[in-house]
């Protein structure tokens, strides 16, 4: 299982030690994964293995008329008894939309959950699960391990790649109130069976495609300096920018290259594997005040923020190494260059990624009212995610990240 993350309120976790030694973990074996262009075609078998008959599929109107449903409906079909789909999932999943997937499960009464789509579809379907197999409301579940019943087997299919969540076992549900995210983590809502079928990734708009891919690079860069961050958790977060860094590029360029594509949904489950192992930072601590006040789609604001944080860190000699030997995994420097050259190359790249993707680089042309930043500091220092960052960081330095970005 994942190391163990403080609810929110607990005291600060330690840095991590910069004289070389390995950091201790505890990371059990995560999910079953199958990857192959046409693997969505074993959904039946993994259903079966699975010991399941009735099987609620949650999804999203646009998944459905892409017609991957129908597709996944189609393998399943004859291999179980019945199949109910929830097709209301929103993107950035709150309470509410939790409760209405709830109201579906309660009446059909499934004994295993498919997630079909984006991490909005998984969140919303792992959301559903603590309710429905443990009862309460979300909040009951923001921290780590609360369930205290077992949970439903879960499959998780992407079809984009971005958020990581199939190989996670966190729900980041947002309250239907206040909008504050709540990151819901316990073992039992780790899925069971992760599909990665390139081609279902095909259907993807291209804004989708961009915006998700700059999602799962800032899960490779955060996760490969955060303070929780392990020999494993690095192993993970580097083997994914590798996978990012050279799909990204080539899928903008070419969308019907399924080889980049196999890259960019591989290189996202790695990514969030190393979430799972570890922790993001200070990119998606100030990234949520963005989304949550101004609506700013989250890869665009976890991607323009990013650079400057990486600046931010690269202060501390050990995270710049770390940022360093990243570059270099992902091609953006070479081992003749000196770890100030690398980390310039890494900071360079993301902002490459950001042009090629044709996203905005500063916060104005997001859309994002100036006047909010000393508030988007305020609730950027309180999000869960910036304990995590390697550099101690409070509102003011968000309030200079943000006029950086600006």
């Amino acid at each position: 299982m994942a190391a163990p993350v403080p609810t929110p309120g607990a005291a600060k976790p330690s840095r991590i030690p910069t004289d070389g030694r390995l950091a201790p973990f505890d990371h059990g074996p995560g999910g079953r994964i199958v990857f192959g262009n046409g693997a969505v075609q074993k959904i039946g078998d993994c259903a079966v293995a699975c010991g399941a008959s009735r099987i609620l599929v949650v999804t999203d109107p646009g998944i459905v008329r892409a017609g991957h449903v129908d597709k996944v409906r189609s393998h399943l079909l004859g291999r179980v008894s019945e199949v109910c789909v929830f097709d209301r999932t929103r993107e950035n999943p709150d309470t509410d939309c939790v409760d209405d997937c709830l109201a579906v499960a309660r009446e059909f009464r499934p004994d295993l959950i498919v997630g079909l789509g984006g991490g909005s579809a998984m969140d919303t379907g792992k959301g559903c699960n603590f309710l429905l197999t443990n009862g309460g409301r979300m909040s009951d579940y923001w921290g780590v391990g609360k369930a205290r019943l077992p949970m439903l087997p879960f499959i998780a299919i992407p079809t984009t790649s971005g958020t990581g969540s199939e190989c996670q076992s966190a729900a980041l549900i947002a309250d239907a109130d206040s909008r504050m995210k709540m990151a819901c983590l316990d073992p039992k809502a780790l899925p069971r069976v992760a599909i990665l079928d390139p081609e279902l990734t095909l259907s993807q708009p291209a804004r989708v495609t961009a915006c998700a891919g700059i999602d799962a690079i800032a899960h490779a860069v955060e996760t490969s300096v955060c303070s929780r961050r392990t020999a494993l958790s690095m192993m993970y977060s580097r083997e994914a920018f590798r996978f990012l860094a050279d799909g990204f590029p080539r899928v903008l360029a070419n969308p019907s290259d399924i080889e980049a594509r196999g890259r960019m949904l591989l290189g996202s489950a790695l990514a969030g594997s190393a979430i799972e192992a570890s922790m993001l930072g200070a990119a998606h601590a100030a990234a949520n005040p963005l989304t949550a006040r101004c609506h700013v789609v989250h890869g665009v604001a976890v991607g323009l923020m990013l650079p400057h944080v990486v600046r931010f860190n690269s202060v501390d000699p050990e995270i710049r190494r770390a940022y360093a030997e990243l570059a270099m995994a992902g091609g953006l420097a070479t081992s003749k260059d000196s770890i100030e050259d690398s980390v310039d190359g890494l900071v360079a790249g993301l902002e490459q990624f950001l042009g090629l993707a044709g996203l905005p680089t500063r916060l104005g042309e997001a859309g994002v009212d100036l006047d909010l930043i000393p508030a988007f500091a305020t609730e950027a220092e309180q999000q869960w995610t910036a304990r995590f960052n390697p550099r101690e960081i409070v509102a003011t330095d968000f309030m200079r990240l943000y006029h950086a970005a600006s």
